[in-house]
């Protein structure tokens, strides 16, 4: 499976992005999608994701209230909005995608990662 991720860039603090991440590939399922981000000199850490194509979600304690993730599963497509930026949110922001993997005899763990995208947010 494949993942490209979009929609990152420059933002002023107290001001919105919307990310995407487009799936694409053949033989697959994927039940869980997330939004993971990676700080300078930080660990990376789960910003938000989504289960069971959008029944749960779960997300960081310091984007709660602020990012939304959402799930286009007709499309294999997830998105993350995020609102009232603070300059903490700067990161590259991966796309992940969990599930299984029907390419060869008998169905196989996935899990695959984006490229990532960039969001800076300045003060």
């Amino acid at each position: 499976v494949q993942l490209v991720e979009s929609g990152g860039g420059l933002a002023q603090a107290g001001g919105s992005l919307r990310l995407s991440c487009a799936a694409s590939g053949s033989k697959f399922s994927i039940n869980e999608m997330g939004w993971y981000r990676r700080a300078p000199g930080k660990q990376r850490e789960l910003v938000a994701k989504i289960i069971n194509g959008g029944g749960d979600t779960d997300y960081a304690d310091s984007v709660k209230g602020r990012f939304t993730i959402s799930r286009d599963n007709t499309k294999n497509t997830m998105f993350l909005q995020m609102n009232s930026l603070k300059p903490e949110d700067t990161a590259v922001y991966y796309c992940n995608a969990r599930g299984l993997s029907y390419e060869g005899i008998f169905p196989k763990s996935l899990d695959s990662w984006g490229q990532g995208t960039q969001v800076t947010v300045s003060s």
